[in-house]
């Protein structure tokens, strides 16, 4: 296959040198990519802020906002078979970034908000591009209560065909407990592995669900 990976958690700036962001460390996606290349696919990785050795045998990008990230995935997305959503997009940009460097004052500083692309709705919503086959659509749920359940419902909402659930103790560790689950399926539950193995793990669910037959591990 041909997959699209996203890794790496945006930035969205208020001013010229600080931003908002989040902790990921982008483990998993590069993982994902590293075990992905290893079954003989060939691999994009579109990442973030990600501090980490990429693998020299992937299609590489780079990007730094929730916008640049859509930018690209929509630039991309055509070209592959698969989109694993792992990257940890920001939920809202900054609405009026100042062009210079806020300077500090005993004032109080209100940012104002609003929410960012949803990259994965849309991809949700153009799985089905005319005249090429359908992608398989692969997302994250980070969730700190109601796993499951939230999770469902954001695979449901976005069209995905494959939902991994994990809780905020995944952000920037080594290893993580991970939930799989497709919309045919029950869920898959998976005690805390390293991200090597939960990646060889979630890539061959992929393979089990494109190419039926094949079992998941």
């Amino acid at each position: 296959m041909r997959i699209l990976i996203t890794a790496g958690g945006t930035r969205e700036y208020i001013d010229s040198v600080r931003f908002i962001s989040n902790a990921s460390s982008g483990k998993m996606g590069v993982a994902l990519a590293r075990c992905a290349l290893g079954r003989n696919h060939h691999v994009t990785l579109l990442t973030a802020s990600v501090s980490l050795p990429l693998p020299a045998a992937a299609q590489r990008h780079q990007v730094v906002s929730a916008h640049d990230m859509y930018e690209a995935v929509k630039a991309l997305f055509p070209q592959c078979d698969c989109l694993i959503m792992c990257a940890a997009v920001s939920d809202y940009t900054v609405r009026k970034r100042a062009q210079t460097k806020l300077k500090k004052t005993k004032e109080a500083l209100t940012l104002e908000l609003e929410p960012a692309v949803d990259i994965l709705q849309w991809a949700g919503n153009n799985k089905r591009m005319r005249g090429k086959q359908q992608k398989f659509v692969c997302g994250f749920a980070l969730e700190d209560a109601n796993l499951h359940k939230n999770a469902e419902k954001k695979m449901a909402e976005k069209h995905l065909d494959m939902i991994i659930a994990n809780s905020s103790a995944a952000i920037g560790a080594d290893t993580s407990a991970i939930s799989v689950k497709v919309p045919s399926l029950a869920w898959r539950d998976y005690p805390a592995a390293t991200k090597t193995i939960n990646a060889r793990r979630i890539v061959r669910a992929i393979e089990a669900c494109v190419r039926p037959g094949e079992g998941i591990e």
